[in-house]
């Protein structure tokens, strides 16, 4: 799909979720600005919200979404839009956003050479989708904590290739 398109139904969509959400960005190609997109990827972190019979907040939403994988409270989901494009969401917390935000906006390639090698490099591991050092779960609440955490000069996300 052309970047103009997949943006568009991106920013929808995100917009849609964002009553439901204390915060939430577009990741991925899009962010990175890629002429062909494959999917969207988002990462919310959302407000408390309910599933089953009563469900409420970001549930209902994102259910109504045919699903690929991942049963709601997840960390992770895979939905196809109306418009026919999957939608990779990922949950956060404020604690692990940076790294997931990074991570998820990529490129994978680049995530992986570059970033996990250096955080790896500094003493860090990544456990459940949190950095940890000596096993203690360290916060990374922004992307730049996780550049200076790796070692690695803030590089715009169009540039994040390999």
């Amino acid at each position: 799909m052309q970047l103009e398109v997949a943006k568009e139904i991106a920013e929808r969509r995100k917009a849609q979720l964002a009553p439901h959400c204390e915060r939430i960005e577009i990741a991925g190609s899009v962010r990175r600005g890629k002429n062909e997109v494959g999917d969207i990827e988002m990462v919310a972190i959302p407000k408390p919200y309910d599933v089953g019979l009563f469900a409420d907040g970001i549930a209902p939403i994102v259910e109504s979404w045919k699903k690929v994988r991942g049963d709601l409270p997840c960390k992770y989901t895979c939905r196809i839009l109306p418009e026919g494009i999957a939608l990779d969401l990922f949950f956060a917390t404020p604690d692990n956003w940076g790294l997931i935000y990074a991570i998820r906006t990529g490129s994978a390639e680049y995530s992986h050479r570059v970033l996990a090698v250096g955080w790896v490099r500094n003493g860090y591991k990544s456990v459940n989708g949190m950095l940890t050092r000596d096993g203690v779960a360290v916060p990374v609440r922004d992307e730049q904590d996780l550049f200076r955490m790796a070692g690695v000069t803030w590089v715009e996300p169009e540039k994040r290739e390999i």
